[in-house]
């Protein structure tokens, strides 16, 4: 199981509890998801964009899908999926497709969809495409504490 440092560091320096949850690799959030046997609801999943100003990280339920243009409206920027190479150099300890929601781990502001309640655990990507850290929802608000709250996504 492989954490990614950065996330790690953050996690540490905010005294967060956390474990790991491996599972077999995958290439989707609802593969991994059912990989390691947890409702999609409560795996938080985060897809970087990039607009005029810089980038911002949006974080849904890996249930849900990005309404991109609603997304739009709410922060009044044009958005666009970051590249492969935006999201490597932004995350370079994590593997392509695995970035973490925490953005303030790698100063990118988070957007977090409205659809996750404080209730229940939360698991997400560690940086890796077999390992999750699962946290409480009440971790999980303390670490996207300052991240921007809408509703922008849609269930899958």
């Amino acid at each position: 199981m492989t954490i990614a440092r950065k996330l790690e560091d953050y996690l540490t320096g905010k005294g967060i509890n956390y474990d790991t949850v491996a599972h077999h690799r995958t290439s989707t959030s609802s593969q991994t998801a059912l990989a390691a046997h947890i409702p999609g609801r409560r795996l938080a999943k985060s897809v970087l964009l990039h607009h005029e100003m810089g980038y911002a990280l949006a974080v849904v339920p890996s249930s849900h899908r990005v309404e991109l243009s609603t997304l739009q409206d709410v922060i009044d920027k044009r958005l666009g999926l970051a590249s492969e190479d935006e999201v490597s150099q932004l995350f370079s300890d994590c593997d392509i497709g695995a970035v973490p929601p925490v953005g303030a781990a790698y100063d990118v502001p988070v957007i977090l969809d409205e659809s996750f309640g404080a209730d229940g655990d939360v698991y997400f990507e560690a940086g890796d495409h077999r390992t999750l850290v699962h946290v409480t929802g009440s971790d999980f608000r303390n670490l996207l504490q300052g991240a921007r709250l809408a509703r922008f996504s849609h269930p899958a």
